[in-house]
């Protein structure tokens, strides 16, 4: 089961990286030569390099999130974020209606919003630049209504790379855009395009351990230890096992932590290649996890005897910390699907099979325990009062 889900899931990331690289190069007045698809906010680039005389003639596809809102895409000349960049911003005029297309610098006070943001123009060679709606004349701006802003540039010679940024707003007050909403989707809208291969910088490197973080933490916090619980709650009754049960638990959660932890500092390191990127909930849930899973793994180098008489408050203890460990784990692999934009994946669904297995096998063992410790205790109330001996009733049996 295991196998199947990390083969599952590693094809389910394969397959949403290729079906999220589609993109278009055809427009209603133009076509181009390459196209990519951003990493957020379902946006899209195309565009053509002309290498003789250093000019791109691109085009951003993005799309409103209100009626009364804004998009915009830029370019920032040092670094790909969004305080320097040189933008243009669509958005309704205020007075007629009409989509207007205004030029913006986005200096250090527009991020701290001590001042609105007044446009200006442009320290770029910008040859020509529009704005249209899809649809035509006759498309109206509405909540999901997707624009195109066209822009023609002169770049320095040999300047193939560019730092792109893009975003959205839900108004406009007046002819000034304010701020975008602060998710994690929306800080993200920055990337270095390398306009002759067509790609981003450490875009795949990135994307690697993200899949290889996500697998190795779904299957340790997400399934390893929770089989491991179901091993030591339902296998230690069974005589026949004697110490073969603590053993296999033993092994499976060692395991499992393991793969967690390993998963975990994937995640550090991810956190260190993702500056601005904080994923508040998500991390916090994997440290407190973390934490748990290493109290309870040093648990077993404490570990009293039966006969002792800490004993109880020991497995008070394991059990209350190893609970706690598997839900947060848990919680945790299906916060992870949000945070890399998988809620609605074949990854997702995958893991969410996996763990019903788990849990509808766990009811079906817990049931069956009940009903072997209801039997065995009306056969001791019956033993007790003498009419049940050996499986025979008083009738046929002489009592002694």
């Amino acid at each position: 089961m295991i196998l199947f889900l990390l083969f599952f899931i590693l094809t389910s990331c394969q397959l949403t990286q290729v079906i999220s690289s589609h993109c278009n190069t055809i427009t209603n007045t133009k076509t181009f030569e390459k196209c990519m698809t951003l990493p957020t906010q379902q946006a899209s680039i195309a565009w053509t390099y002309h290498a003789h005389n250093a000019t791109l003639d691109l085009v951003f596809f993005g799309s409103f999130i209100s009626p009364s809102g804004w998009v915009g895409w830029g370019i920032n000349p040092n670094s790909p974020e969004m305080t320097g960049s040189r933008v243009l911003i669509a958005f309704p005029d205020p007075n007629s209606g009409q989509l207007v297309l205004q030029p913006f610098i986005l200096d250090p006070s527009v991020k701290l919003e001590k001042s609105p943001l007044l446009s200006h123009p442009l320290d770029l060679h910008l040859l020509t630049s529009s704005v249209a709606m899809y649809g035509g004349h006759l498309a109206t701006i509405h909540n999901g209504a997707q624009v195109q802003i066209y822009a023609k540039i002169k770049l320095s010679p040999n300047k193939t790379k560019i730092h792109c940024v893009w975003n959205r707003g839900v108004y406009v007050q007046g002819y000034s855009p304010t701020i975008h909403p602060t998710t994690i989707n929306d800080l993200s809208s920055t990337a270095t395009v390398d306009l002759l291969s067509g790609t981003t910088q450490h875009d795949t490197s990135l994307k690697t351990l993200k899949t290889i973080h996500g697998v190795m933490n779904a299957i340790s916090w997400g399934v390893m230890l929770p089989i491991g619980i179901v091993t030591s709650r339902y296998l230690r009754h069974i005589q026949k096992l004697g110490p073969t049960w603590f053993y296999l638990h033993a092994g499976v959660q060692l395991t499992g932590f393991f793969l967690g932890t390993i998963g975990f500092g994937i995640g550090i390191r991810l956190g260190e290649l993702s500056p601005g990127k904080v994923y508040g909930l998500h991390r916090k849930l994997g440290f407190i996890a973390f934490c748990l899973g290493s109290l309870q793994t040093l648990a077993l180098l404490f570990r009293p005897r039966t006969t002792h008489k800490y004993r109880k408050y020991w497995k008070s203890y394991h059990h209350f910390v190893g609970y706690a460990c598997v839900v947060l784990g848990v919680v945790n692999v299906f916060q992870g699907f949000q945070v890399m934009e998988l809620s609605r994946s074949y990854a997702k669904l995958a893991y969410s099979l996996c763990l019903s297995t788990i849990i509808g096998i766990c009811i079906a063992l817990e049931v069956n325990s009940w009903v072997v410790f209801c039997r065995k205790a009306e056969e001791d109330r019956l033993r007790k009062e003498g009419v049940f001996i050996g499986g025979h009733d008083k009738g046929n049996l002489t009592l002694i």
